[in-house]
């Protein structure tokens, strides 16, 4: 029997998220939707805690997966690469920009299969040195409407838009085509492109929506819009997890090598 790959998601700070009462206790969370789509597909999802102040122990948990699964939330820090924030910033989480983006460059060194959406994408790119747009609407030239927030009364699977995807990328292989319509959750985005990094979808206004890495024996792919609402109904979504969970699988037989 197949071993299942654990899967490595990080959480987020509850008293990050908006409308939350301060006098909560200090929590780690995540949407289950995530940890969710990786099982459907014979991952073993695992929860991170955001212990900034302990990287040893963040070193330790990285090493005992397979896989690293970067989800959506609250914006990057403009520090993070570099910016000053502006008035279009929304609400940062330090803690959980630090253990992402350890797990990222990480990764990155050695080649752990990552899968990176929405935030999780600007993550991976900030990880490689890029930077990021802090609010489309008001900084990308002739932007479209990115922002179909669930808040804002928009289903979490509502297709908002097509791309273009690149021919013999692993997401043109994943969809067997060049336009795949998306949902779209997000008002930040990618300016500069990391090294290493190349994007592989945009948007009809040239937004950059999925980059994966240049060295094309790492699967390193980070998307834009928000899969785990789509895995269940989409051929093409489900064959990218799964492509992901493959790969997890076959960096955990070549480690178990060494």
């Amino acid at each position: 029997m197949q071993q299942r790959p654990v899967i490595g998601i990080p959480t987020q700070n509850l008293k990050a998220i908006d409308r939350i009462p301060e006098d909560l206790p200090d929590s780690w969370v995540m949407n289950q939707r995530y940890f969710l789509a990786c099982t459907a597909v014979g991952a073993v999802p695992w929860m991170v805690p955001l212990l900034d102040d302990d990287m040893a122990t963040v070193r330790a948990i990285y090493d005992r997966l397979d896989g690293i699964f970067l989800a959506g939330g609250v914006d990057m820090d403009p520090a993070s690469y570099g910016e000053e924030r502006t008035e279009y910033c929304g609400r940062t989480d330090g803690a959980r920009d630090a253990v992402e983006l350890a797990f990222a460059r990480w990764a990155l060194e050695d080649g752990k299969p990552v899968l990176g959406v929405c935030r999780g994408m600007q993550v991976l790119n900030v990880a490689a040195g890029g930077t990021l747009v802090q609010d489309c609407a008001a900084q990308w030239d002739k932007s479209i409407k990115h922002d179909y927030f669930p808040g804002a009364g928009w289903a979490r699977d509502h297709l908002a838009h097509d791309i273009e995807v690149s021919e013999g990328s692993r997401l043109h292989r994943a969809f067997a085509g060049r336009t795949v319509q998306v949902n779209s959750m997000h008002h930040q985005g990618i300016r500069r492109l990391g090294a290493g990094l190349q994007a592989t979808a945009t948007a009809p206004d040239g937004l950059i929506e999925a980059l994966e890495a240049t060295d094309e024996s790492h699967f390193l792919v980070g998307v834009q819009w928000h899969p785990e609402m789509l895995i269940d109904a989409d051929p093409g979504t489900r064959r990218l997890f799964e492509d992901f969970i493959e790969a997890s699988v076959q960096y955990s037989r070549a480690a178990a090598l060494f």
